[in-house]
């Protein structure tokens, strides 16, 4: 069985989410091979070993946190020199999709960006994606050199797969002269909301024009708190200056696919679709009942949030107690 290389996106070594999906989505085709750049490896092996890695690549360098995305792409063409894989598997957020291209541009191969599923076939990796505002679902592949996909994060389950003892290999690289020309000369932390990250978040709460305030939004945060929801909001909301534009939803915001979408005051308008079209059940509150967004609806309720949102946190807290 052909391998597949994952790149494994981690803080200190704290595994992410995404990787674990992407793992699950890597045995579908190949056999995973995680690629772990940075510190944290040991911390790291364990975990991916628990979902199904059947080795790990590692290189602990400076370079990967003193300079942009370069390092990381000198890493994986390494990686693949190394492994001649199947595909190449990688999340999908700005900076993973700008490495992917990179990628694939130095190994000659094609690439498919924002997969939501990945099928085998006799031919090769068939690519599932969503299109032109979630509104299209197509199949495709790669027909040449070594698929390099990325993956829309909460597109996969996160299946576990226990290999037990997995080879821990050093990963051999030389940085191109391109790896050091932007430099990070300073770090800010991020506050913690303490919220999980939108992206990645199995359950997101928005809120629209229809909160009307900045303060409206402790609203939308109460009921994500007590659902363990990110908190989403629409690019009237955020131009409105009522939430960070971190968090906004749509085609020029972040796009999000969690198992549970609430939108609440958002109209729907084209924009924010597709953001969060592919989301598995799309609850939608609003008081307009010809808002294009309840054409989203799994479950769409035409009413006041200021009225809804208060008895719905109230209950889930009660439901939970």
């Amino acid at each position: 069985m052909r391998q597949v290389l994952v790149l494994v996106d981690h803080v200190d070594g704290s595994v992410r989410k995404p990787t674990l999906e992407l793992l699950t989505l890597a045995r579908r085709i190949g056999e995973p091979v995680a690629v772990h750049l940075g510190p944290g490896a040991d911390t790291a092996a364990p975990v991916l070993a628990q979902h199904g890695a059947s080795r790990i690549l590692v290189c602990d360098a400076p370079d990967f946190d003193d300079y942009l995305v370069v390092p990381r792409v000198d890493a994986l063409e390494a990686a693949a020199a190394a492994v001649q894989p199947a595909a190449v598997l990688v999340s999908s957020s700005s900076e993973g999709k700008e490495t992917a291209a990179r990628l694939a541009l130095r190994l000659g191969s094609g690439v498919i960006t924002d997969a939501v599923d990945i099928e085998t076939s006799d031919q090769g990796p068939v690519v599932v994606q969503s299109v032109f505002a979630a509104a299209f679902t197509t199949k495709s592949r790669v027909t040449r050199g070594v698929p390099v996909i990325t993956v829309k994060p909460n597109s996969a389950p996160v299946e576990t797969a226990p290999t037990g003892d997995v080879a821990v290999e050093t990963l051999a690289v030389t940085f191109s002269a391109l790896a050091h020309a932007t430099r990070v000369v300073s770090r800010a932390a991020r506050e913690s909301t303490g919220r999980p990250e939108l992206t990645e978040s199995a359950v997101v709460v928005s809120g629209g024009r229809g909160v009307g305030s900045a303060e409206n939004f402790a609203l939308i945060e109460a009921l994500a708190d007590s659902l363990d929801a990110a908190v989403g909001a629409s690019r009237a909301a955020v131009d409105a200056g009522w939430y960070p534009h971190t968090n906004q939803v749509g085609q020029t915001g972040k796009s999000v696919s969690p198992q549970l979408y609430i939108a609440n005051g958002i109209s729907g308008a084209i924009q924010h679709r597709a953001g969060m079209q592919t989301s598995k059940t799309i609850v939608v509150v609003n008081t307009d009942s010809e808002a294009p967004i309840f054409e989203l609806a799994d479950y769409g309720l035409v009413g006041d949030l200021f009225a809804v949102l208060p008895q719905l946190t109230e209950e889930i807290k009660s439901r939970k107690s």
